[in-house]
């Protein structure tokens, strides 16, 4: 991936982590402001890294995962294929394993089309 792509596309998963703040405020009443302070501190890709570095889940995974909402979060996210460059091998996989401890099949959908996501999550991929 170019350099120029790779720019492109970390700024398109902040804007989807920032849609996403959006969306949980609007369908959930749910306020994530530390989430919107790492965010606003260390962009879309540094919070997801600082979180998955984190040996124990946050408070917004926790909060998401009552809602039935895991959808929504930044371990989904990164799982998503046109987002996959962004993170290493190890974070995505600590991501997956997040999601499987709480009953989230990711194997479903994490195949789904970016279309069939923007859709679930009110997000939208840079394609």
């Amino acid at each position: 991936m170019t350099p120029a792509k790779m720019i492109g596309r970390r700024g398109a998963f902040g804007a989807d982590m920032r849609r996403g703040l959006q969306t949980l405020k609007r369908e959930l009443n749910y306020n994530a402001s530390r989430f919107a302070q790492m965010l606003g501190s260390l962009g879309g890709v540094g919070t997801a890294k600082r979180l998955l570095r984190e040996g124990r889940y946050s408070e917004g995974f926790t909060t998401l995962w009552e809602k039935g909402r895991l959808e929504m979060s930044v371990e989904f996210f990164v799982l998503l294929p046109w987002y996959a460059p962004l993170c290493n091998d190890a974070e995505r996989e600590r991501a997956r394993r997040r999601l499987e401890d709480h009953q989230f099949r990711c194997r479903g959908p994490i195949r789904r089309s970016p279309k069939s996501v923007a859709r679930l999550v009110a997000v939208r991929s840079p394609h």
